[in-house]
């Protein structure tokens, strides 16, 4: 079923004719001949389009929204989608297209942490304003650049505490072998040493690997109470299955800072996925008034080509967008520092995912965080933390007092 609507979004994106790795128009002017271009950068293809998919109808969906209220100043909203194929050389094309050529206000894009630290200082350079829609590590600190998604001192500091309680205090780590992957685990671990557990073994692996036979011997070997999991992409989807196949799920808990983002949930099977736990901002199971009325509106929109929206990255791009729209309204103007020094002046907005609040300081958010279960291809919430603050990033950044700061702090983690 993922695949069927995977390929009925690509066919509704890419409906103009243009090619995959050529970006795709999708609007058409309706409220003037000066429309405020934007842009958006994600994985509609190759290895990270389980994740991109998801966040393009929701980028989409919100400037429909924008649009059916009038557009912002009175002018229509007109949106450029790119296509990189997970492929970071097209992420720093289609970057620079959308500042230089284009002359877009503002850009969408990027997923891992690799694609954004090729983007951002491009848009950095171009004076092209960014929003990264993405739960990631932690510690960018850019005054051009707003992070909606968490971040570990919001997520995995729910995640590991719940394993140490549930399960044990012995622990096993798994992670992608990137930045996310690499610093992540420096979280799980600081957090599990800070519980009282034990961290018995890290392990990283390249996006592309698929066989996790001889970790999962490993694993077995160690005895850990839990594995803690921080793999991303369709190629790591394998280990949950290959776990399961092994029957090792039926004897050793398992818990991820990523599993749901891409719809891990609905690719795998309910003997794969069930049981599985997992820390974000969002769910699309999140039981609140504004969920069931953006839902609503969103699977009305889309009929049959809705995304299951699973965990955060889609819902943060629609919040994203809001945000921004929000920042150019306040300034009146679409004037980058205008519509930034609007975006730091206490944006704070009710959302399907709960209260959202852009930190002025680092360009973050404060935001609630949902403990779930996987369940029968979803999600079922077992515990809220309301407004959790980006204490991480606030602890090396303050663009108020430094606005010419520009680089990711890796936080000096003690474990």
């Amino acid at each position: 079923m993922i695949f069927t609507r995977r390929d009925a979004l690509k066919t509704a994106i890419f409906a103009t004719g243009a090619t995959l790795a050529a970006p795709a128009i999708m609007r058409h002017a309706a409220l003037g001949a000066d429309p405020i271009k934007i842009a958006g950068i994600h994985d509609a293809s190759g290895g990270l389009d389980t994740y991109g998919l998801p966040m393009i109808a929701c980028l989409d969906y919100a400037v429909d929204e924008i649009n059916a209220s009038g557009g912002l100043l009175g002018r229509e909203v007109l949106l450029k989608n790119y296509d990189p194929q997970s492929n970071i050389q097209l992420y720093t094309q289609f970057a620079t297209e959308a500042a230089t050529k284009e002359k877009v206000a503002v850009v969408h894009g990027g997923i891992t942490s690799a694609s954004r630290e090729a983007i951002r200082p491009i848009l950095k350079k171009f004076n092209t304003l960014y929003f990264y829609n993405t739960q990631y590590e932690g510690g960018v600190c850019d005054r051009n650049e707003f992070s909606t998604g968490s971040t570990p001192a919001q997520n995995v500091n729910k995640l590991v505490p719940y394993v140490l309680k549930n399960w044990g205090k012995k622990v096993y780590v798994i992670a992608a072998d990137y930045n996310y992957g690499q610093i992540t685990s420096k979280w799980i671990a600081k957090y599990t040493r800070e519980g009282g557990g034990e961290v018995l073994a890290t392990e990283f692996f390249p996006l592309d690997v698929t066989n996790f036979g001889p970790l999962i011997s490993k694993i077995q070997a160690a005895k850990p109470d839990a594995v803690i999991s921080a793999l991303v992409g369709g190629a790591h989807v394998s280990f949950y299955r290959q776990w399961a196949a092994s029957g090792m799920k039926k004897q050793i808990p398992l818990a991820s800072t990523t599993f749901g983002g891409g719809n891990e949930s609905v690719v795998l099977s309910p003997e794969e996925g069930d049981g599985i736990v997992s820390a974000f901002s969002y769910f699309q199971e999140v039981d609140t008034p504004e969920n069931k009325a953006f839902l609503e509106g969103f699977h009305k929109k889309l009929g049959d080509k809705a995304p299951y929206l699973g965990a955060e990255l889609a819902m943060r791009t629609y919040i994203g967008v809001k945000l921004w729209a929000e920042g150019v309204k306040r300034a009146k103007s679409v004037d980058r520092m205008e519509v930034i020094k609007a975006l730091e002046s206490g944006i704070s907005m009710d959302t399907p995912a709960g209260k959202t609040t852009l930190d002025a300081k680092t360009h973050h958010t404060t935001v609630d965080v949902f403990l779930a279960t996987c369940s029968n291809h979803g999600f079922k919430v077992i515990e809220t933390f309301p407004q959790q603050p980006p204490a991480d990033t606030a602890s090396v950044c303050d663009l108020i007092a430094h606005p010419n700061e520009n680089k990711q702090y890796i936080v000096d983690i003690k474990i």
